[in-house]
């Protein structure tokens, strides 16, 4: 994992078309989890075995006219900086445009990989339109239809011969990976650097000054991982959607590479949308999750009760995932940073642990007996029998029902509490699945 694709290309050209095509390949296996849906920007797509990200950076693009072509062009910047390839996207139908032109001036400079993607092929006249796609200088345009498919799979085949090779990879050393991860300025920097005691990081208060995710070794006080530290952004520009698109494309990468996150929240701000986008990466990814509310020692009330208060807010906003630690502190006093450490080192543990299927039927089955999945169509749903799977990356049970494709999510909502409630499995994810008896 940890190769991302960007998708670009003036608007109207049929980018998230292109997006819901080729992500379409795994979304039967990836869950919904609720809330995720709004943002369809980011996607992951398993082609020949291999697994990559695709962003579509034109949901990022705020469509007034007059700073329109500035944001593509920044856009298409921020994307080919972070990116492993490029897909440039241009449409046969009205051949090459100016915006294609500047574009494709661009990426010619960026040294990555780029794909021109002639879209909307949709027969074979049109193919020889395509041919002046060559012009932009970046090699053969590959013909695809977005909309019907046609085309996808040879563009797919192209774009994972063009990732580094697995043995180019960092080795991994075994040893569980947190990664730091929250918007710009949330103080990801400064915690590491108390952490670690030295400032190895470049601490300021432009927001997003680290610019690349930076692995370190942390073993003291009995604990032994790899921290991952990443970092929003580099421009000191303001611009909200930039900051944000570049936040994001600069989690992922993170995330998918860590085992927990620990998700770091500006207590003077409040959790706000960009936190939660973040989070919905955690969640989609499947990674454990420790909330750390940093700048702890600038808020004045810091009573019981408005810590509670605080604590039921992140909550109530994550919900229906609210079983994860949410820790208090500074990481400019270094008030409660080990206890951070802790969390997710416990936290790694619990992704990990194993319940006998024994002890699973012995409490779960009275449970669903007493409660069972509600009827549907006038057919009774029975659930005879359940067990852990073994060897996966995060707890995962399996239900054997008579009618699986009959249970609904708030009924495997229901089951997922219960679970929680007699194990203690917090901030770690957890999988169900229904199968036929």
């Amino acid at each position: 994992m940890g190769n991302i694709v960007s998708i670009v290309g003036r608007p109207n050209v049929g980018k998230s078309t292109l997006f819901n095509r080729l992500t379409k390949t795994r979304q039967a296996i990836v869950s919904e989890i609720s809330g995720t849906t709004r943002d369809r920007q980011y996607g992951t797509v398993e082609w020949n075995g291999q697994t990559f990200s695709l962003i579509d950076t034109g949901g990022w693009v705020s469509n007034t006219d007059d700073i329109f072509e500035d944001e593509i062009r920044r856009q298409v910047k921020i994307a080919a900086e972070e990116a492993t390839a490029i897909l440039f996207v241009v449409d046969t139908m009205t051949g090459v445009t100016d915006i294609d032109n500047e574009l494709a001036d661009i990426l010619r400079r960026v040294k990555k990989p780029v794909l021109v993607v002639s879209n909307k092929t949709d027969n074979n006249n049109l193919q020889y339109n395509a041919a002046e796609f060559y012009s932009l200088g970046l090699g053969e345009p590959y013909c695809v239809s977005a909309l019907s498919g046609s085309g996808t799979g040879d563009l797919l085949d192209k774009l994972v011969k063009l990732f580094p090779s697995e043995s180019d990879a960092e080795e991994n050393d075994g040893l569980p990976r947190f990664a730091v991860v929250g918007r710009p300025n949330a103080g990801k920097s400064s915690l590491i650097n108390a952490l670690v005691g030295e400032n190895r990081n470049i601490v300021t208060d432009i927001a997003g000054t680290t610019r690349d995710s930076i692995d370190t070794r942390y073993n003291k006080f009995g604990m032994d991982f790899n921290l991952v530290d990443t970092a929003g952004i580099r421009k000191k520009s303001k611009v909200s959607e930039d900051l944000e698109f570049y936040s994001v494309m600069r989690s992922i990468r993170a995330i998918e590479n860590a085992d927990v996150c620990i998700l770091m929240i500006d207590g003077q701000r409040g959790i706000e949308t960009q936190d939660l986008n973040i989070y919905r990466l955690i969640q989609q990814n499947n990674k454990g999750l420790v909330v750390f509310v940093n700048k702890w020692d600038a808020i004045e009330d810091k009573s019981p009760k408005a810590v509670k208060y605080y604590e039921q807010t992140i909550r109530s906003r994550t919900a229906p995932f609210t079983d994860y630690p949410i820790l208090f502190g500074s990481a400019l006093t270094s008030k409660n940073i080990f206890q951070v450490l802790q969390a997710a080192e416990q936290t790694y543990g619990r992704m990990k642990k194993k319940i006998s299927t024994s002890k699973l039927n012995e409490e779960m089955l009275p449970l669903i007996e007493a409660y069972p999945p509600p009827s549907l169509k006038g057919k009774y749903i029975k659930i005879k029998y359940c067990s852990q799977v073994p060897n996966t990356k995060v707890p995962t049970f399996v239900f054997y029902a008579n009618l699986p494709q009959y249970i609904k999510e708030p009924y495997a909502r229901f089951l997922e509490n219960k679970i929680r409630d007699k194990w203690d499995l917090k901030g770690t994810p957890i999988k169900l699945f229904f199968r036929q008896k």
